[in-house]
Order: structure tokens, then sequence, then C-alpha cells
């Protein structure tokens, strides 16, 4: 679970690593390496705030079979992802840490199959062995630049079209507490927005591919998907432009900075959701209005519904980071975090509620 634990392999257990159908490619050599050659191929690299990730190569000395690939990334899921963590914190959770868990899985093999993603080639209880894309994360300060939140906004439009072979009923909060139904008197038509799979596109979720021209309509990649499910679309967009005020480059506790400043304007979100609903409606990129003209009413409704979101985003990372304060073993800030995120709740609550 960790480069420590790593250490007392003897070698590479196929039996405890469930390949998926038509991934037996990786089979390969990699199968039966002993101990030296794999620690010599295996190294941390990059934290993630939920998960740890190790890179895993092939020595040079050793040859691929077939079309065995000679890297790969192997995600170890941290602790809020790990079922008996998750049930130590929270009684009862253990079922919906296991359904969670698998259709994570089931969303990142269909993503690959659709090229959406990197390739998956295996799970075990703990993580996953996917496909390594050679990129880079996307930084803070690049989500701004136009070509950049516009392919950001056809993906994500791309994304929120695609049918999941989920469920899209509520179901463990209802079980678990008592509920009203007080739509009746309450402006129903306001509730009703439109439910997506929603992909709550974190900055470092998302990937910069390396040998892409600068003009290139397709240089991003969107990874990283437990915490996708059916969601109203405007909290993806609201969670997106909460992205913009935060830094998790920091090399010091506690390893980010936050600017709410840096919340996209009024202008920076248009260009963000033209570029949305144009790929969803069918239409290209040059089929754009001009950036400068007044919103419609359809273009009005979703800043409204977009920037209220974006409060339910600040709620929930906030609520996030308080559990990953008591169970993460992970060197970040969490409590930093939780307080910086209530407190743009409180702040941005009185210009959008």
């Amino acid at each position: 679970e960790t480069y420590k634990n790593l250490k007392g392999l003897d070698r590479v257990d196929s039996v405890k690593l469930f390949l998926l159908v038509g991934e037996s490619n990786t089979r390969g050599c990699c199968v039966g390496l002993p101990c030296d050659a794999l620690m010599t191929s295996v190294s941390l690299s990059q934290w993630g705030l939920s998960n740890l990730l190790y890179l895993c190569s092939l020595p040079e000395a050793v040859l691929s079979v077939g079309e065995e690939p000679r890297q790969v990334l192997l995600r170890v899921y941290g602790a809020i992802l790990q079922v008996s963590n998750i049930a130590e914190v929270m009684s009862c959770c253990c079922p919906q840490g296991v359904d969670s868990l698998v259709l994570e899985s089931v969303m990142f093999a269909v993503l690959a199959e659709r090229a959406l993603g990197p390739r998956l080639y295996g799970v075990f209880p703990h993580g996953r062995l996917e496909q390594y894309i050679p990129s880079r994360r996307l930084l803070t300060h690049e989500l701004g630049l136009p070509d950049i939140s516009a392919e950001i906004a056809v993906k994500m439009s791309r994304f929120h079209a695609m049918v999941m072979p989920f469920n899209k009923e509520p179901k463990w909060l209802f079980e678990t507490m008592d509920s009203t139904d007080i739509t009746t008197g309450c402006g129903g038509s306001r509730l009703h927005k439109p439910s997506v799979t929603a992909f709550p596109p974190l900055t470092g979720n998302i990937l910069l591919l390396e040998n892409r021209e600068p003009s290139s309509p397709d240089k991003l990649m969107l990874i990283d998907f437990e915490y996708s499910s059916y969601n109203y679309r405007g909290f993806d967009m609201g969670n997106h432009f909460c992205e913009w005020m935060y830094d998790y480059t920091y090399d010091q506790w506690p390893f980010f900075t936050a600017s709410i400043q840096k919340y996209p304007t009024r202008e920076q979100q248009l260009h963000f959701l033209r570029h949305y609903l144009c790929e969803a409606s069918g239409r290209t990129g040059q089929q754009l209005t001009d950036q400068h003209q007044p919103p419609g009413s359809d273009e009005q409704d979703m800043l409204i519904e977009v920037n209220r979101f974006a409060l339910a985003s600040h709620y929930l990372w906030g609520l996030w980071a308080i559990l990953q304060a008591k169970i993460s073993t992970i060197q970040f800030g969490y409590m930093d975090y939780a307080v910086t995120r209530f407190e743009a709740y409180f702040e941005q609550k009185k210009l959008f509620a």
C-alpha cells in the first residue's frame, strides 16, 4: 500500500491482480520479476489528494512480450476510498464503498473504450493498474487560457452526454434519514436542472498531453473518476469554476494557496458556457456567437445555476477535507483547506444565493 510495503514483495503476483478481458498483455515479462528488478522499476509518480500513484517501468535489460506496455501507472487508493477505513469513520458505509469503487472501474473502462480516458489494465481490492500517458497536470493559471477553457468545456459536455449503466435514483441518503417532499409550491420548475454523469474536474485531474501542438483542439485528457456520479450539470461547472481559485503545487505547508479573486469573471464564465452549449447542441466552435454579445435568457439562467452550485462545491469539499484530516496519511493541510472552502462558501453566498 506504500513504497515501504512494496519492498516486502518477493515478486509480482498475477493471481492478486484481476486483469480485464482483452488486457492480458500485461501478463508478460512483468510477472515474476525478482524483487530487486521490481524495486528499480517502481517510482512514486506524484502525490494526489486521495490516492498514491506509482510509475512502473520494465528495466531496460528486460524485453517486453508482444504488445505489453513498458510503463504502467499503479494507483493505490487512499484511506477515504478504501472501504475498511471508511467504515471505521462512518458506520453502514461498507456496501456503498464497494459499489462506488466497482462503478468507478466500470466508468473508467467505458471511457477508455471510447478513447476518452486511459486504458484500464487491471483492478485489485485497493487500487488499479492503468495506462501511463506521457503528460503533465494542468496548472491552475492555465485554466483561464481561452483555448484551454474551451476544450475543457467541450470535453465536459461530451462526458455529460454519455449514458452510463448506473442507477440514477438517489438511494443511500434517503434510506438513512427522514425526508419530506417540499417541491409543491416552491417553484418546482427552478428545481428541474439537467442531471448528467458528473465529473468533478479538479485541476490535477486534467492532463496536458505531451507532443501536441498548442493549437490542437485535443491536447487535454480527463482522468480520475472516483468521485464521479449522476449529478446536476451545474455542480460540475460550478465546481470547475471554484478550481480556478486553488493552486495545489505550493511546496510548503499547507501545500496549497487560495485566492477568491481568481474566480472566473462573467465574461470568462460565458466563454466556457457557450463552448459547452455549442458542443451539446452539435454545433462547432466556429458557430459560436460573438463572445462580447450579451447573454441570452438560457445563458443567463445557466450563469445563475452554475454559480449557485459553486456553493455546493465549496460545502462538499469542505466536508471532504474534514474527513480526510482524520484518516488520510497524505501530507496536506486538509483542515486548512476545509476552513478555506467554507470561508469561500460564506463569502460567495452573499453574491450568488
